[in-house]
């Protein structure tokens, strides 16, 4: 099982309504691992290799089927990417190739043990990139300089590819970078898609970059996310940085002043930025067309994280109901996009009334949410992640309830930054989310956990360790997070 602390998890509280939770989670937490998928789409068939799955295929892609190489013809093959999680995608292609594969480099989120054994891994900061970011950038960039035509190289994309794949313009120091991040993103609460038209014209492997460096060698690009649309990812995409992007040095100005940053960042971010200098633009699509890949996405959303524990409620006798919705913008996933203790209460609300009057879900049922949700840190020390104060945050809404359980966690297994910032008092480990019932509130009284002020400090890791409430997973790849909301019937009150 993914989920380490199944047993504590479901030893209190509403016990039974904790075991179907706990057996939701881990279904959809199993299923955000691409690397059977990858496997599915490599493979070596007498002196052939074979990458191509029309599963994986974008839509609308000017190219489909197989690609098949002569083993024999085939120059150097290598694997460079970044991603939180990245590695599981790497070892399947590790795997596939066996002594075939020449090498490669990875960059992968701190906490990820290494597993990759003919491919180097750098294990980097996030959400705010550290110096461990640009050495991994750098051992990357050594092994592109001597590709040639007869070459294939796979290219990893995953989320967390933003942060981790860093390596700051000459003038920007990976300490202006890391400020200006945090800045963003930890103190200004800005999305992702705020934030990326900053720092991909801060970088030297963003935005398509690594693909210009890995050119003329023919690529196959990796997206560890749903194949979408092909013109989406082409002509519309900011954040999978082995494609090209769209933004400009424009849009990096408006997203600094929008958010009211301009004045704030280190004066090396704003003279970069307004110099705008043509010679550091991103990758746009005409250039990036002009090389030779092919892209695949080996996560669809149909056999992934949330489409799995949908069937897996259903199984146990919930209705499954998605909250997931639509994107509001081509840039930006599906889902909530709000302050993640904000949801959590309107989602509890929502769960309570229907326990109560069967109004607007008649129960037993489970609603199901993603999304980016936020949390603006400000100048708060606390450690904790945006699933584990959606959870806390719904605590205090359904206090009391019979039935009404609340869980949620992040498929990589590492919710939020952690202890990046700030540590804890005690030994506790990275959360990927929690689970809390109707009982949480009063556990949380008779052990002095105040979850109020807990949540105002942002300190949400102690909170529901101490409360035996914190979800602990073995790490994987990021697809999002996944949060369930069990009503399991109507309130005989």
């Amino acid at each position: 099982m993914r989920i380490q602390n199944a047993e504590t998890l479901v030893s209190h509280g509403n016990i039974s309504g904790r075991k179907a939770m706990v057996e939701i989670l881990e279904a959809g937490l199993e299923a955000a691992d691409p690397y059977n998928n990858t496997r599915r789409l490599i493979r070596l068939e007498k002196g052939k290799l074979i990458v191509g799955d029309r599963d994986f295929e974008p839509l609308g892609t000017p190219k489909i089927g197989d690609e098949v190489y002569d083993l024999s013809k085939l120059g150097n093959i290598y694997v460079f990417g970044a991603g939180k999680g990245c590695q599981r995608v790497a070892k399947a292609i590790e795997d596939s190739l066996g002594d075939r594969l020449t090498g490669g480099h990875v960059i992968d989120k701190k906490g990820h043990g290494v597993i990759l054994k003919r491919i180097g891994v750098t294990i980097g900061g996030h959400p705010v990139p550290d110096d461990d970011n640009p050495r991994g950038c750098q051992k990357i960039l050594e092994m592109t300089k001597d590709l040639k035509e007869e070459d294939l190289v796979f290219t990893i994309a995953a989320n967390g590819v933003s942060s981790l794949l860093t390596m700051p313009v000459p003038g920007v120091s990976i300490e202006d970078m890391r400020e200006t991040v945090y800045l963003m993103q930890i103190d200004r609460g800005a999305p992702t898609g705020d934030l990326n038209p900053i720092r991909n014209h801060l970088d030297m492997m963003k935005s398509g970059r690594i693909s210009r460096y890995i050119h003329p060698a023919e690529m196959i690009h990796i997206i560890a996310i749903d194949p979408g649309e092909y013109d989406q990812l082409i002509n519309r995409n900011l954040w999978l940085h082995n494609l090209p992007d769209f933004t400009t040095f424009a849009d990096a100005v408006r997203m600094l002043k929008k958010w009211r940053a301009w004045d704030y960042v280190p004066d090396s971010v704003r003279k970069h930025i307004e110099t705008a200098d043509p010679r550091h633009e991103t990758v746009k699509a005409k250039e990036f067309e002009k090389m030779t890949f092919r892209i695949f996405g080996v996560m669809p959303h149909g056999i992934g994280l949330v489409p799995t524990a949908m069937k897996k409620a259903e199984e146990l006798g919930f209705r499954p109901i998605s909250f997931v919705g639509r994107a509001r913008s081509k840039s930006r996933m599906p889902g909530l996009h709000a302050e993640a203790s904000q949801a959590g209460l309107v989602v509890a609300a929502i769960a309570v009334n229907s326990e109560i009057t069967g109004q607007p879900f008649e129960p037993p049922c489970a609603l199901f949410t993603t999304g980016e949700l936020l949390v603006t840190v400000g100048e708060e020390k606390g450690v904790g992640g945006r699933n584990q104060e959606f959870a806390l945050s719904a605590a205090r809404r359904i206090a009391g309830s019979k039935n009404v359980v609340i869980g949620a966690v992040d498929s990589d297994a590492t919710d939020g930054p952690g202890t990046q910032f700030f540590k804890t008092t005690e030994d506790i480990p990275c959360l990927t989310g929690g689970i809390v019932d109707g009982e949480t509130v009063d556990e949380a009284d008779k052990l002095g956990v105040n979850i109020v002020e807990e949540l105002r400090r942002h300190n949400t890791t102690p909170a529901l360790w101490k409360l035996r409430s914190g979800v602990v997973a073995t790490p994987n790849i990021s697809v999002g997070d996944l949060g369930v909301t069990l009503i399991i019937g109507r309130s005989k009150d």
